[in-house]
């Protein structure tokens, strides 16, 4: 499949307005991303059922170009620094469409950037390029068997060794688990915390298919038995590399929003199809107030959802970590919304809501896990609660 999305990246520069609407090179990305997701409408279904890599979404998402959003243009990828704004606005884009095309974009690019942002040069200009063309398909190793949300209980160990750093432990409910062409590594360095990248063909390295969730997805759980890599896989400084994984979630935690965003749209706009077409009573259900009530309210928050995206992307343009707060609000308000707005939207189709098979039964399974990913609505907001005390004293 190929899709012709040709870019003009001095437009991409324009900022945004004050009242958060994207600008003219924006407003291109957002149409290229909307092309790539009608061209593969047809696929979304058998690639959203599958817990491996559905290659023709890859081929699609390859020929799109958009997977250079991800990347630095010193690399291959489409400009000098990763643009929040841009990646929020394509998965908001692809999400539409497809969970699978979603996450295999958004994962290209928070698997692969604390290679950028703390990788050394070979390294990079070996791994990076392919991650632009997909032909290296990237992941990001963090959670274990025990720990989830508390990374700083993490037990995998990177230590120095004759020939390099060993790795040793065990990585859990991992993204493109067993997909993954390489994987950036978080475990404890004496007192602190290090980052490694590790092949997928390591030797020491096995990679076991992950648990079947609600919604399908790529997922691992991948065993550390003594592998070792060179020196030069080492990500950031020794030790210290915990602030490195906290500036991948701060670049990419509000492009999550978008994804929800983009989910909770196509949800509305299956119910509004429904509600126009069926009748019932002997009108249309749009003409019954609960009902128009009802997808109006999903319309408010929808829209209240993208304004607040915007906002926060176009802050973590200049600043993720300084912005973090904002980019955590976005995620918490536009996750939560779609789980309402989908389940709206179900209400509303009755009985052909449910049936299986059917885009928006497949809505509702995807948008579950919107809410706990990349920091749950409970963690984000104990989070926020905690800065709303210290600036309380």
């Amino acid at each position: 499949m190929s899709v012709d999305l040709g870019t003009d990246m001095e437009a991409v520069a324009e900022p945004t307005g004050p009242d958060f609407d994207l600008g003219e090179g924006h407003r291109l990305i957002r149409e290229q991303a909307r092309a790539l997701a009608a061209a593969v409408e047809s696929l979304a279904t058998e690639a959203d059922a599958s817990s491996e890599l559905h290659e023709p979404m890859r081929a699609a998402l390859a020929a799109s170009g958009l997977a250079g959003h991800v990347v630095p243009a010193a690399y291959g990828g489409r400009s000098e620094t990763l643009d929040p704004l841009a990646i929020t606005v394509i998965r908001e884009a692809l999400m539409y469409s497809s969970a699978h095309l979603d996450s295999l974009f958004g994962v290209q690019g928070i698997g692969s950037y604390t290679l950028t942002a703390g990788g050394s040069e070979e390294l990079k200009r070996h791994w990076l390029p392919r991650v632009v063309t997909l032909e290296a398909i990237a992941a990001i190793a963090l959670t274990e068997p025990g720990v989830g949300s508390d990374l700083r209980a993490v037990q995998t160990s990177i230590e120095p060794v004759e020939g390099g750093l060993r790795v040793r432990g065990r990585k859990s409910f991992i993204t493109n688990g067993g997909a993954a062409s390489f994987y950036c590594v978080l475990g404890r360095e004496g007192d602190g915390y290090s980052m490694v990248l590790v092949p997928a063909d390591a030797q020491g390295l096995t990679a076991h298919p992950g648990d079947d969730l609600i919604a399908p997805h790529i997922l691992g759980e991948l065993e550390f038995d003594d592998v070792v890599v060179p020196a030069g896989n080492r990500l950031g400084v020794p030790g210290k590399a915990f602030s490195l994984m906290l500036q991948a979630l701060a670049v990419f935690r509000v492009s999550v929003a978008g994804s929800a965003v983009g989910l909770a749209q196509a949800a509305l706009d299956e119910a509004l199809a429904h509600a126009r077409s069926r009748e019932q009573f002997g009108a249309p259900l749009i003409e019954l107030g609960s009902v128009a009530q009802s997808l109006a309210l999903c319309w408010t928050e929808v829209e209240t959802s993208r304004a607040m995206a915007y906002r926060a992307a176009s802050l973590a343009r200049t600043d993720p970590l300084g912005h973090l707060d904002f980019s955590s609000m976005a995620k918490v308000s536009a996750t939560e919304a779609a789980g309402r707005v989908v389940d709206r939207a179900v209400q509303v189709m009755g009985r052909f809501g449910l049936v299986r098979g059917s885009k928006i039964e497949r809505l509702y399974r995807n948008a579950r896990p919107l809410r706990i990913y990349e920091g749950s609505t409970e963690v984000l907001l104990d989070s926020l609660a905690r800065r709303l005390r210290k600036a309380a004293k």
